[in-house]
C-alpha cells in the first residue's frame, strides 16, 4: 500500500505529485496491467526477446 504523510503547510498539489511519483515507482499499475489479461507463453517469449535486443542496442550506443 502506497501512502504519504502531508505536512501542515504543504499544498494538496505538491502532496498529490509526491503520491503519484511514489505510486509510479512502486510498480503497482504495471503489475495490475500485467495481471488483467493473459499472455500466451510464446508471445511472452517473443516480447522478452524484443526487449532484450532493444536493451542491447541501447547499451551499444553509449
Amino acid at each position: 500500500m502506497v501512502g504519504i504523510s502531508v505536512g501542515e503547510n504543504e499544498s494538496i498539489d505538491k502532496a498529490l505529485r509526491r503520491f503519484k511519483k511514489k505510486y509510479e515507482r512502486s510498480g503497482i499499475l504495471k503489475e495490475y496491467k500485467k495481471r488483467t489479461f493473459f499472455v500466451k507463453p510464446s508471445v511472452k517469449k517473443r516480447m522478452e526477446k524484443i526487449k532484450a535486443t532493444r536493451r542491447a542496442q541501447r547499451s551499444d550506443e553509449f
